[in-house]
């Protein structure tokens, strides 16, 4: 398997993706302009994340065999984190903008802003030190999809809240914010797990 292949298999599942969701939009379709500058927010995102990250972990030690201290890793120092700096972007560049002007647009910009943090994130692990063909497959079913499902969750409260009734804005960010983080802590609670019964089996 050469390095375009593998590249290949590691940007073209978030992609994909990315234009399933934009082909979905049977009314009025995003400008790709913005598409393309909410993917590459999504990708920047990633970069405070891990500072934010690293800091959690430069004084707390992640014991895998404590069920309170994987709980508190993956929704919070991992969930929590990520999904926050998705949520700012997509707060603060897509819902202000003009073209946000029907609900299902929440679903499009945050599943285009998660796409970009997935698939960076999928590149820094797939051609890390215990990366390869292996984890680009397992990572195109896995991790790729489920920051997609974190996304459509996230944008779908968030785009009831610029169009729905007054006084409930906060609120239905709240609740997207919430959703993506406790989806996405799942995830990494059930993955940590099943990773460290792994090693005895």
């Amino acid at each position: 398997m050469d390095k375009l292949a593998l590249i290949s298999l590691t940007v073209g599942p978030g992609i994909a993706i990315a234009y399933y969701i934009y082909f979905r939009d049977k009314f009025e379709k995003e400008p790709r302009k913005l598409l393309v500058k909410s993917f590459l927010l999504g990708v920047y995102s990633l970069f405070p994340a891990i500072l934010v990250e690293l800091s959690w972990l430069s004084f707390y030690e992640l014991d895998r065999t404590d069920f309170l201290s994987v709980a508190f890793y993956s929704f919070l120092v991992i969930a929590l984190t990520e999904e926050f700096f998705k949520y700012v972007f997509l707060r603060w560049f897509a819902y202000p903008n003009k073209a946000f002007n029907e609900p299902f647009d929440g679903i499009v910009y945050a599943v285009m802003i998660g796409m970009g943090f997935a698939t960076f994130e999928n590149l820094i692990y797939v051609f890390g030190a215990t990366g390869g063909y292996d984890l680009a497959v397992i990572r195109m079913f896995s991790a790729v999809p489920a920051h997609a499902i974190f996304g459509i969750m996230m944008g779908y409260f968030v785009g009831l809240a610029k169009f729905g009734r007054r006084g409930s804005g906060f609120s239905l960010h709240m609740a997207g914010l919430f959703t993506a983080v406790v989806l996405h802590g799942g995830y990494n609670f059930f993955l940590i797990q099943a990773n460290h019964m792994a090693l005895y089996l």
